[in-house]
């Protein structure tokens, strides 16, 4: 470890040399992106530099103990070190989880998709509690939302309504939230009080570039065409519909879910290139699924990931263990992720590290 960590501060420092060159400073682009990758090192570096000057003093304080002779001095010394010792097993842990591979995309931006699922009316309005829930949290980070499409249900809430989400680590600390979100409760309709389930489903997709997976700009070919309406004003007289074909391997996206030719392009783009990758993945791995498919399922209430359960007021994540899986319902459809969020970045970095530890 004591290796790699100290590969990374060498090249953390050569990045900040860098950051004063001239000629990459003139560079806009050049220059944004070692920033960028200067930052990301910071925390890595910083921890690094703070454990080796905990085992410096380690070293001295044992070095005392060894040769000191003075009881007043000897037990100063053991002190210290029994002070250090498990700042220097907590710093380890921190340091290992600073390691473990970070996913390439997420600091990218997404398109944030909400479905109803099983339930008629109620998953429709259970869809509309969700972005409800969601934009909350989107603006307690900061981050800008435009509504891409949305599909009002007949009763209130949504069939559908699609996001693009813009901000800093957004797919980092959305992309466990792809999958079925199942809700229990009473439904307004419901006369005898019974409690129904419902679900809605929820899909992350990173907003991708062509050179994010070693595509060919040239190798796509783009095609526009008029977008079907629902008739009358919603008619769309304009060329909007997208469509995406990756010659080399006859993949096609298309998009229509905006009015936007602008809009339609990126999400097309972000299907296509999310196809090219999984193809790639499944000659390798031919049991990996469609992202999309394994993430969210058919939305039938038995494919859950996350339960939200009015009468108990209690949110169970089905992917956490123990108690850690249990959050206060009220706090969370008010915006409140932070914490479930925490948890499932925790979970998934602990399977990482032992799959890395593994190996």
């Amino acid at each position: 470890m004591i290796d790699k960590l100290q590969a990374i501060r060498d090249k953390y420092l050569h990045l900040e040399e860098q950051l004063s060159d001239p000629g990459i400073v003139a560079d806009m682009e050049k220059s944004k992106r070692v920033n960028k990758e200067y930052k990301k090192l910071r925390p890595l570096v910083e921890a690094f530099d703070k454990y080796e000057k905990l085992l410096a003093n380690l070293k001295s304080a044992r070095a005392m103990l060894s040769v000191e002779k003075d009881p007043e001095m000897r037990e100063m010394a053991k002190e210290e070190i029994g002070d250090l010792e498990p700042q220097i097993d907590s710093i380890e842990e921190e340091l290992k989880m600073l390691l473990v591979p970070k996913d390439p995309e997420d600091e990218k931006d997404v398109i944030f998709e909400i479905r109803s699922g099983t339930g008629g009316d109620e998953a429709a309005l259970f869809s509309g509690d969700l972005y409800r829930m969601y934009l909350r949290y989107f603006q307690s980070q900061g981050w800008q939302v435009e509504v891409v499409d949305e599909n009002p249900g007949t009763a209130g809430g949504f069939s559908k309504i699609v996001l693009e989400v813009t901000g800093e680590n957004v797919y980092a600390k959305l992309k466990f939230e792809s999958g079925t979100h199942r809700v229990q409760r009473i439904p307004e309709t419901e006369a005898k009080g019974r409690v129904h389930t419902s679900a809605a489903t929820v899909a992350v997709l990173p907003i991708l570039e062509p050179e994010d997976i070693n595509v060919r700009k040239e190798d796509i070919r783009t095609d526009v065409f008029r977008a079907s309406g629902a008739g009358g004003q919603h008619v769309n007289k304009t060329e909007s519909g997208v469509r995406f074909t990756h010659l080399p391997t006859g993949t096609v996206a298309e998009s229509t879910e905006s009015r936007s030719q602008h809009k339609n392009r990126e999400i097309a783009m972000g299907r296509l290139l999310l196809q090219i990758r999984e193809n790639q993945a499944h000659q390798q791995q031919s049991a990996l699924a469609s992202q999309r498919r394994s993430l969210v399922g058919s939305g039938d209430r038995s494919e859950k990931i996350r339960t939200y359960n009015w009468p108990q007021n209690r949110v169970t994540d089905h992917r956490l263990e123990g108690d850690n899986k249990n959050f206060n319902l009220d706090k969370v459809v008010e915006g409140a992720l932070e914490d479930v969020i925490e948890a499932l970045t925790i979970a998934d970095n602990a399977s990482k590290l032992q799959a890395e530890t593994a190996e």
